[in-house]
């Protein structure tokens, strides 16, 4: 891996920053969605946050998030860089085993990112959703198309779809040795900037994909008791049922209102801070899915609009529908009178199951 000193990273980031400002300025021309409302703490201006409606600065709001693949393996924990997802995918995938896409947009500064592992076709269009650069090691044959397409940047550590293509910035992930291969790959931000300017990738918000709206949050709290008997409890969540290899779980904390994250029966945990993943709100999402022909690898149908789910927070739980038209569409997720639900302030998980598999909850 290229290393880079503190001046040079720097030079590099203040380049994001000017690009940042030059697209924010184009997507203002371009009349893309208002500015949500700001406030000034001393010079530094902060905005609502898309992904957890939080305040954050308003130029990290201009650089685009990063989506990376992480293993459920157990000898895989803990993941690195993981309790800055902001949104964190669990989708199942061959031989009863899970894994996960981390959305994370305050990614600049991490020294350790991953460990990282292959991609499937059907997290494209989760990504693709956040409009990130997609970060994984490799992948699997049946992606070859999409992967390799203009409008995906990605970074690969090996072949693009494991039989073949592109490496695109490999040179960039390292390994270390405090574990074996495959679960010991990872990349720095200093890494992705690196790569990115490489390979032309813009770090700053594509305004041709850009979507200013995502989630609907809610204005004050969401405690879901407008529902009455229609919010059942949810305190405990237990996904051994939707995945059955990790069993991940959640437990809510009633003080923090949040849930706590449970994976092999144990705290997930960040390996860079020791912090345990918390979420304030859960989305289960069923969806059709099949084995592939001729082969052990799944595919689901994340474009859709006829199935079903649930939403969990503070303790309490609904059913919900949900629909996505394309890839670069948001997912919207509606309760069973057809309103947009309404997301509490926090990071969201959301675990994209196959349709019969469903959570157990008190």
């Amino acid at each position: 891996m290229k290393r880079y000193g503190k001046r040079a990273l720097a030079t590099m980031f203040s380049a994001v920053l000017v690009a940042v400002t030059l697209l924010t300025m184009t997507a203002k021309a371009e009349e893309l969605p208002a500015e949500p409302e700001s406030v000034m703490v001393g010079d530094v201006e902060y905005v609502r946050s898309v992904y957890t409606n939080e305040w954050v600065p308003k130029e990290q709001t201009g650089i685009r998030p990063i989506a990376v693949m992480m293993p459920t393996d157990k000898s895989a924990q803990p993941s690195y860089g993981i309790s800055n997802a902001k949104i964190l995918y669990e989708i199942m995938e061959e031989g009863e085993i899970s894994r996960q896409m981390a959305v994370i947009d305050n990614w600049v500064g991490l020294p350790k990112i991953g460990n990282i592992r292959s991609c499937r076709l059907y997290y494209i269009p989760e990504a693709t959703e956040w409009d990130p650069i997609l970060i994984h090691f490799g992948g699997v044959f049946y992606m070859m198309h999409r992967i390799t397409a203009p409008d995906i940047n990605n970074l690969s550590g090996v072949a693009e779809y494991g039989t073949g293509g592109k490496a695109p910035g490999s040179g960039y992930f390292f390994r270390t040795s405090d574990r074996k291969a495959p679960h010991n790959a990872y990349i720095s931000a200093e890494g992705i900037i690196a790569a990115s300017a490489q390979l032309g990738y813009n770090l700053a918000i594509r305004p041709e994909y850009y979507n200013a709206k995502h989630f609907r949050f809610a204005q004050s709290v969401n405690t879901l008791e407008q529902y009455g008997a229609g919010a059942i409890p949810a305190k405990n969540i237990d996904l051994s049922k939707i995945f059955t290899y990790t069993k991940s779980s959640f437990v809510y904390n009633e003080a923090e209102g949040v849930y706590y994250k449970f994976i092999h029966g144990k705290p997930q945990t960040d390996g860079l801070n020791g912090e345990q993943l918390t979420f304030s709100n859960i989305i289960i999402q069923n969806t059709k899915w099949a084995t592939l022909n001729g082969s052990k690898y799944l595919t689901f149908l994340n474009c859709d609009n006829t199935m079903d789910g649930f939403y969990m927070t503070k303790g309490k739980c609904i059913h919900i529908t949900w629909s996505k038209s394309s890839d670069y569409e948001v997912t919207h997720y509606y309760d069973d009178f057809g309103n947009e639900i309404e997301l509490n302030e926090g990071k969201t998980y959301i675990a994209v199951a196959q349709a019969g598999r469903v959570p157990l909850m008190n």
